[in-house]
């Protein structure tokens, strides 16, 4: 059901009341009407209106004195004047205490109509610039764990390059590996200890269709497709002063490839549907967990894209390849997880059981090694954890099991790749489930829209 945006109108002027309410209504808001000041106060704390259209002259009560309270008062919705003071002198008061606009009367409806869309709009956007502060400060609280050489060469490269203010950096990594977050640190780096001030925006280059992906990335003008039924900025404008990262950009298709480097090189991005040249001062930030040099062999991803990415490139190497971070991650991520979970006190790791998480060879890197703590936080009773509430595969010293049955994978004699194994294994569900999605889903264990864009993507249609 379509939630509407709801008015509260406040004038004595019973015509005035009927024609607005009419008119608002038709314009698809929710609107409540009062001819008197009495009840305005509780409706507002109850009610919650996007918007109060306030009469300056209520019977026995100033407008202006309702004004005061609502704006001291709890959830503070915007509010607009109405008057009938042709010298506006009664209007410029409430502006100066805090009205959002005013109107003369008689009223303009299309004046009416603009400015109601307007102060909707502009709330609309500060309370999502409110949210995406607040989650960007929960995510950028983290910083890069561990004391390996890798870890500390790492976080060098990133200091060298936030110093050369670089604009353009590929993160390299197996999945799992922390590429997002090495990309917030890079842009901490950059842009300061305030992200909030600096946009960090993210694409998942391989969530979104390709032509759902241009007109998010570049913007559109009105009337450029059929659903353009109004001006859009991209993403890479409303990256501006901060930075945006192009997450798992292998995913990208050729055609897109070409306009991203044009992007790149002039640093201008052009609306679809659109002729002017809009310049892009934002830090670009990709990540891969593919061999794009391989791709590039393979005619799959652009040769010059490749080379105007990988001028400054990082990799984060797998966490089998830095087992010295392993117990300072497990202990970080043991302290994380009882915190949100009000464990106290925090438990710790015997020696027996901290030795196997050590042993383990993580092929899910970080990712697989948060997900086993908070499972371990979340189901363990005691303060000390032991080998006996570890999984499974980590006390034996073997991965998962791929199949339920307890078949193991035939791998080839001359290997294959693990792009190659994953086409195969989606082929295998669907012939086992007799091409059913949603099993095929449950039997490899993901989602059921991530096993249509894998099937799209290997051609298994």
């Amino acid at each position: 059901m379509k939630i509407l945006t709801k008015i509260l109108l406040v004038d004595d002027d019973e015509l005035i009341v009927a024609t607005l309410t009419r008119i608002l209504k038709s314009e698809g808001y929710d609107v409540r009407a009062e001819t008197t000041p009495d009840r305005v106060e509780s409706i507002v704390r109850s009610w919650s209106p996007a918007v109060v259209l306030l009469d300056v002259r209520l019977p026995g009560r100033s407008g202006i004195e309702v004004l005061e309270d609502i704006v001291r008062g709890e959830g503070r919705p915007p509010v607009v004047m109405l008057t009938a003071d042709d010298t506006a002198e009664s209007a410029v008061k409430a502006m100066k205490l805090g009205a959002a606009d005013y109107l003369t009367k008689p009223f303009n409806i299309d004046e009416v109509k603009i400015v109601l869309r307007n102060i909707v709009e502009r709330e609309r956007l500060r309370q999502e610039v409110d949210y995406l502060r607040m989650v960007n400060s929960q995510l950028f609280e983290r910083t890069l764990i561990g004391d390996s050489d890798a870890i500390r060469q790492l976080k060098a490269q990133l200091e060298k390059m936030a110093q050369a203010s670089v604009s353009t950096i590929l993160i390299t990594g197996e999945s799992g590996t922390g590429k997002e977050l090495v990309a917030r640190q890079l842009h901490l780096l950059l842009h300061g200890q305030t992200p909030q001030h600096a946009p960090f925006i993210r694409v998942n280059c391989a969530a979104l269709p390709d032509t759902l992906l241009e007109s998010e990335l570049f913007g559109y003008k009105k009337g450029a497709f059929t659903d353009a039924k109004a001006d859009k900025k991209g993403l890479f404008e409303m990256a501006q002063g901060g930075s945006i990262l192009l997450d798992e950009i292998g995913e990208m298709k050729l055609t897109l490839q070409s306009k991203l480097l044009r992007v790149l090189e002039e640093r201008t991005v052009r609306h679809i549907g659109g002729s002017a040249e809009i310049p892009i001062d934002a830090t670009v930030i990709s990540t891969t967990n593919r061999d794009l040099a391989a791709m590039v062999q393979q005619g799959e991803f652009r040769m010059d894209l490749f080379y105007r990415l990988n001028a400054f490139s990082l990799h984060i190497p797998p966490l089998r390849e830095r087992p010295d971070d392993i117990s300072a991650l497990s202990n970080y991520y043991l302290t994380f997880f009882s915190t949100k979970y009000a464990k106290s006190p925090t438990p710790v790791f015997s020696p027996e059981a901290e030795a196997l998480i050590r042993a383990h060879r993580w092929t899910g890197n970080v990712r697989e090694l948060k997900n086993v703590i908070e499972r371990l936080v979340v189901l363990g009773t005691g303060d000390r954890i032991l080998p006996e509430h570890l999984p499974k595969e980590i006390v034996e010293g073997q991965a998962p099991p791929a199949r339920s049955d307890g078949q193991q994978y035939a791998f080839p004699d001359g290997g294959m790749s693990l792009e190659a194994m994953e086409k195969e294994m989606i082929r295998q569900a669907l012939e086992r489930t007799n091409r059913n999605k949603a099993k095929a889903a449950r039997l490899l264990g993901i989602s059921y829209d991530t096993l249509r864009y894998q099937v799209k993507k290997f051609g298994l249609e």
